[in-house]
């Protein structure tokens, strides 16, 4: 099994990035190796220790002035330091990130967990675990059983008021029962149009593909469909709420993120907790990563989730015989180790696969 990490510079989710001279990416580079590891601003002294430059205090001062211009880094109102920007994360992960294969004997330590586990979904929790406490952050493996669910047919009924029973059955005869609060009241007739069209989109797809359609696909048609076939969309995303199981995802390791002095307000945990708790969001973000090739990195904002704008999400897909049957990864404050968690989520997907296709 090759050791190192599938990893490709992921495209910028922030659109172009700034071009800077190699000084400027030097102290960079420097100032947030220095932020990861103390996550307190760093101010010129302290850089000019660490790049081993010989200039003076007034260069260097004029070098991080650029960088703040450039939008990579900010300076803290209660201090004279500085501190990466988002734009500055993704400029060090995108194009100064140096990323080496694990040790084979770390390899070999990992590979042992799974080992004597003959079960699948304590393969998976073992991934969970696994990812948790080798980085010290919050691991997530997404379960692949209900993906493989699709969807069979539709049916939306009327209540009183504007209250409207759906009905959802899926491929292995499941059914999802869930009433919805629409903003008008509907018509029995235009409820079964609404579940005619719906179950005509999307019959024998998998669930996966819908939610997806309905969580993207749908703002880019939007201007083109017609007022009853945007309600009954509208109407399908609530829905599928129903049939997302909160198992679907397992979670370890959210109390290593108590350790973090900008994770760990209360608020803030409640906050990041709740998001464990729900999972939905969550699910919906690593939804986007299935298509994905390699490991996919979202850094604060870039996950359009606001409850984790202090976080990054770092994800690859796990896949037997060329299937993805999901993703996993890490969750941690933005100044995580990105040059130790990117190999160890990649890793950890490719020994989670082997065990899978064992069984």
């Amino acid at each position: 099994m090759a050791q190192r990490a599938n990893w490709q510079p992921p495209r910028s989710h922030t659109g172009s990035e700034p071009q800077i001279n190699e000084r400027a990416a030097h102290f960079l580079k420097a100032l947030i190796e220095r932020y990861i590891r103390d996550g307190q601003p760093v101010g010129s002294r302290t850089l000019s220790r660490d790049t081993g430059l010989d200039l003076s205090p007034a260069t260097v001062r004029n070098v991080m002035a650029d960088l703040e211009d450039m939008g990579l880094v900010s300076s803290p109102h209660t201090s004279a330091g500085r501190v990466p920007t988002v734009l500055g994360y993704r400029v060090f992960v995108d194009s100064l990130l140096t990323i080496s294969p694990l040790e084979e004997v770390d390899v070999a330590q990992l590979r042992a967990e799974f080992a004597s586990i003959d079960e699948v979904t304590a393969l998976l929790d073992t991934a969970s675990r696994m990812l948790s406490g080798v980085t010290q952050l919050a691991g997530v493996v997404m379960l692949p059983r209900h993906e493989r669910d699709v969807f069979r047919q539709i049916e939306l009924l009327p209540l009183t008021g504007t209250r409207v029973l759906a009905i959802l059955v899926t491929g292995e005869g499941e059914v999802h029962n869930r009433i919805i609060h629409t903003d008008k009241t509907y018509s029995p007739a235009q409820l079964v149009e609404a579940s005619n069209v719906l179950t005509e989109m999307f019959t024998g797809k998998d669930l996966r593909t819908v939610r997806r359609y309905l969580l993207e696909d749908i703002q880019q048609t939007y201007e083109r469909m017609d007022a009853m076939m945007l309600h009954a969309l509208q109407m399908a995303q609530r829905v599928m709420e129903c049939a997302e199981h909160k198992d679907d995802l397992l979670v370890s390791g959210q109390t290593n993120l108590m350790e973090f002095d900008e994770l760990a307000s209360l608020e803030r945990l409640k906050s990041l907790f709740n998001a464990f708790t729900e999972k939905r969001e969550i699910l919906h973000l690593l939804d986007r990563c299935i298509e994905a090739d390699g490991v996919q990195i979202f850094i604060g904002n870039e996950s359009g989730y606001e409850l984790l704008d202090d976080c990054s999400l770092v994800t690859t897909t796990y896949r037997v015989e060329g299937e993805v049957l999901g993703v996993l990864g890490v969750i941690g404050p933005t100044r995580m180790n990105y040059q130790r968690v990117i190999p160890v989520v990649d890793v950890t997907a490719r020994l989670l696969a082997a065990a899978l296709k064992q069984h």
